[in-house]
């Protein structure tokens, strides 16, 4: 499949919303509401307009990912990352690498913005591919209770999360 990944624009962001709500609408791991969270975060602070990122295909909306900025807390300090959440492609693309792609282009405009790492909740089978690791094996947690197999975290520059540890610390438009 020729796709190509671009920034959001405001003017998709309606097909964006319907695409989200169609990739989650039968996933047992989801809350279903996956769309209305990628609304909230659009208006926070956390939202970095260059990590909206759409996968087209013959000029059709049939992909989104979402990275927003989150930070990983300790006694004393204070780190930057990135938090991945979520990614959708409708359900007639899945399979197809659409969702490959998009990470891809992620994690390099991420790289390029200048952040280091980044932390999400996902499938335990799906991320690793990646270069996804236990988020444990860094020392670093999730502020509520998940199976760790599914909480995982990649450095995107060699060595960023060898002194960091601590309890993520999401946006409040996370509701958690």
């Amino acid at each position: 499949m020729n796709i190509d990944v671009q920034q959001e624009k405001k003017s998709d962001e309606a097909f964006v919303f319907e695409i989200i709500k169609e990739a989650f609408q039968d996933k047992e791991y989801s809350d279903q509401q996956e769309h209305f969270l990628v609304e909230r975060l659009r208006k926070s602070d956390a939202f970095i307009p260059q990590l909206s990122l759409i996968a087209r295909f013959e000029n059709q909306i049939i992909g989104h990912i979402l990275m927003t900025k989150i930070k990983i807390k300790n006694q004393g300090n204070t780190y930057d990352s990135l938090a991945l959440a979520p990614v959708s492609v409708l359900p007639k693309f899945q399979g197809k690498g659409v969702g490959t792609q998009l990470i891809k282009e992620a994690h390099k405009k991420a790289k390029e913005l200048g952040f280091d790492s980044i932390i999400l909740l996902g499938h335990k089978n799906y991320y690793p591919k990646f270069g996804y690791k236990q988020a444990h094996t860094f020392d670093i947690e999730l502020p509520f209770d998940v199976p760790k197999e599914n909480c995982m975290a990649i450095e995107l520059t060699k060595g960023a999360l060898k002194n960091i540890s601590g309890v993520v610390e999401y946006p409040k438009e996370f509701g958690f």
